[in-house]
C-alpha cells in the first residue's frame, strides 16, 4: 500500500512538473497545447513521449551546457589568428543588400562570411565518390568525418577501407557515429575501425547521462561534414551509401579556402561535445587557408557555413528562408525532397509569390518513404493558390537541399524544408554570395 501511494505521489509530481515545463516553454503555442492534451489523456505515456520526442531544447539553458567543454577549450586556446579566421567582421565582402542576412547567420558570435574560396558543386554521387576517395588517399595529417548515414554497402565499405588504411599509416582519423540513425549496422562494423586506429565516438551516448540520452533520442546529427588536413572540406546533401553514389540526384560541395575552417569549427564542436579527444591545441587544426594552383580560377567565392541545432536559441536556417523570401525581388527557387514548411516559411512563400516574386519549389515525383509523398502534396494547393509554382521532378529521387535567389544568393546544405531540419536536427548549410555560382 505504501509503495503504491509513493508511486502515485511521484507520478503526480512528474506529470505536474512536465506540465509546468511545457507551459513555461516559449515555443509554438499549438505544439504546447497538443502535448498538454496528450498528457491529460495518457499521463504516463504522454510524459515519456514528451521527454523522448517533445522536449524543446532551444528554450532550455540546460542543453546549451552540452557545448561547454568545447566553448571552454575555445576560450582557453583560440589565438588571434584563429579568431580572425572564424569570427572577423567581413560583411563588407557581401553586397550591401545581403549584409543583414550575413549578420543574422552570424548571430551569437557565430561564423562570419569569408572570401578566397574555391568550390566545386557536385551533382552526381559518382563524382563525389571519386573526389572524396582521392582526397582521403592524399590525406597527410587528419581526416574528420561526420555523416547522418554511413552505410555498410559496397561504396561505403570502399571509403571505410581508405579510412582504415590512413589510420594505419598514422593519419589521425576521427569519425562521429550517428548511432541512432545507423542502428541497423552492427557494432562490429565500428569496432573494426577502432582496431585499425580510427577514433570513433557515438553522437548519442547513453553512458554520458541517462536523462541526457533519453531527451536526445529524437535529435539526430543530420550533418554531412568532411575536413581533410584542415584544408579540404565537403558538405551538402549526400550521405555515404550507394543510394547517393549510384541512383539518387543530390547536390554537394567540395571546398578549399577559408570556409574549410568553418567546417572544422562545426566538426570540433560535435566531436568534443560527443566526448572525443584531441592530441593538439585547437589552433593546430586551423591552418592558413590555401587553394591549389589548378583551382585558382575558381577562387574568391564568398561563403558562410552556418550550423544550426536544437541547442541554439534561434532557428537560423528557418529564419534565412523567411529573410530570403521577404527580400527577394525577382525570384526565389528551392529544391527539397521533403516539403512540410513550418508556418513562418509557409507564410513567407505565399507572401513573396503574392507580391510578384517568382517562387518555385522543385520536389521529387516519387519520394523514398511512402508517407512523405502525401505529406509533400498536402501543401500544394495552398501554395499554388498564392502563386507559388510547384514542379515535380521525374526520374531518380532528388535529394538536394538548395535555394538560389536574384542571381546572387545561393544555399547548398543538409537541411530539408521541414520542421525536423529547422527545429530538431543538427544541420549545416553553406551560403554563397556570388553571381557566377548563382547562375550555374
Amino acid at each position: 500500500m505504501f509503495l503504491s501511494i509513493l508511486f502515485d505521489i511521484l507520478l503526480g509530481i512528474l506529470v505536474v512538473g512536465t506540465i509546468l515545463v511545457i507551459i513555461g516553454d516559449t515555443g509554438d503555442s499549438g505544439r504546447k497545447i497538443a502535448w498538454l492534451l496528450v498528457i491529460t489523456v495518457l499521463p504516463v505515456v504522454g510524459v515519456v513521449l514528451y521527454l523522448c520526442l517533445g522536449f524543446n531544447q532551444r528554450h532550455h539553458w540546460l542543453f546549451r551546457r552540452r557545448h561547454k567543454r568545447y566553448l571552454d577549450k575555445l576560450d582557453r586556446e583560440m589565438d588571434a589568428r584563429m579568431r580572425e579566421l572564424l569570427f572577423e567582421d567581413r560583411n563588407g565582402l557581401v553586397e550591401e543588400r545581403y549584409r543583414p542576412l550575413a549578420r543574422l547567420l552570424a548571430h551569437d558570435a557565430y561564423l562570419t562570411p569569408v572570401g578566397g574560396n574555391s568550390l566545386e558543386i557536385i551533382t552526381t554521387g559518382h563524382r563525389k565518390y571519386e573526389l572524396l576517395l582521392e582526397d582521403l588517399r592524399n590525406a597527410r595529417e587528419s581526416i574528420h568525418m561526420e555523416y547522418f548515414h554511413f552505410g555498410a554497402d559496397l561504396g561505403s565499405k570502399a571509403i571505410r577501407e581508405v579510412l582504415l588504411q590512413k589510420a594505419r599509416e598514422g593519419v589521425k582519423v576521427r569519425f562521429i557515429n550517428e548511432n541512432v540513425a545507423n542502428f541497423p549496422i552492427s557494432a562490429r562494423y565500428y569496432d573494426t575501425m577502432k582496431k585499425s586506429g580510427v577514433e570513433v565516438v557515438k553522437f548519442t551516448n547513453p553512458r554520458h547521462h541517462l536523462v541526457n540520452f533519453i531527451t536526445r533520442l529524437n535529435y539526430r546529427n543530420h550533418r554531412k561534414v568532411v575536413v581533410i588536413d584542415g584544408k579540404i572540406g565537403y558538405t551538402g546533401g549526400m550521405n555515404i551509401n550507394d543510394h547517393y553514389f549510384l541512383t539518387w540526384r543530390d547536390t554537394h560541395l567540395r571546398i578549399t579556402g577559408g570556409a574549410v575552417a568553418q567546417l572544422q569549427f562545426i566538426f570540433m564542436d560535435s566531436w568534443l561535445t560527443a566526448g572525443g579527444q584531441l592530441d593538439r591545441p585547437l589552433p593546430a587544426y586551423f591552418p592558413e587557408p590555401s587553394i591549389p594552383p589548378e583551382e585558382a580560377p575558381l577562387r574568391d567565392k564568398v561563403m558562410q557555413i552556418v550550423p544550426d541545432e536544437p541547442d541554439d536559441p534561434l532557428p537560423v536556417l528557418q529564419m534565412s528562408y523567411v529573410w530570403g523570401l521577404a527580400n527577394a525581388r525577382d525570384y526565389f527557387y528551392i529544391q527539397t525532397p521533403y516539403f512540410v514548411p513550418p508556418e513562418p516559411v509557409m507564410d513567407a512563400l505565399k507572401t513573396a509569390a503574392a507580391g510578384g516574386v517568382d517562387v518555385r519549389v522543385m520536389l521529387p515525383e516519387h519520394v523514398d518513404t511512402f508517407f512523405m509523398g502525401p505529406a509533400n502534396r498536402s501543401f500544394y494547393r495552398e501554395c499554388i493558390e498564392a502563386g507559388v509554382r510547384i514542379f515535380e521532378r521525374k526520374g531518380e529521387f532528388i535529394h538536394s537541399k538548395t535555394f538560389v535567389s536574384d542571381d546572387y544568393l545561393s544555399s547548398i546544405g543538409t537541411a530539408n524544408l521541414d520542421p525536423r531540419s529547422f527545429s530538431i536536427n543538427y544541420e549545416d548549410n553553406a551560403y554563397i554570395y556570388d553571381r557566377e555560382t548563382a547562375l550555374l
